[in-house]
């Protein structure tokens, strides 16, 4: 059986786990609003701090560290975050489940 709209929408965070959120609730919307999205599978072997999720829908590009409640992004997440927020017309965010209704405010436009 198939995802509704509505089941990724009124996604319940009882997980907390980064991947959870990304999994199941990030990835699935960004999917339904036509973005292309990258993540990293396994980042031993990449750039410390590279942000989580890299989301495309022409003209816009997005930069996104995703965090489980309560957490912050490390240093080198906001040294990554800062540099390409920096880039004219890149977008950034630090995103928690907290943000939950912001995220489809900002993947809906």
């Amino acid at each position: 059986m198939g995802r509704r709209d509505s089941d990724i929408v009124g996604y319940t965070f009882l997980s907390q786990s980064e991947e959870s959120f990304q999994d199941r609730y990030v990835i699935p919307l960004a999917k339904m609003f036509g973005w292309c999205y990258y993540h990293t599978h396994n980042s031993r072997h990449s750039a410390e701090g590279f942000p989580d999720l890299v989301l495309v829908r022409p003209p816009r590009i997005i930069f996104a560290e995703l965090k489980a409640k309560g957490k912050k992004p490390t240093r080198a997440q906001e040294a990554w975050l800062e540099l390409l927020g920096s880039v004219p017309g890149v977008e950034v965010y630090d995103w928690t489940p907290d943000d939950a209704d912001r995220i489809v405010t900002i993947l809906e436009r």
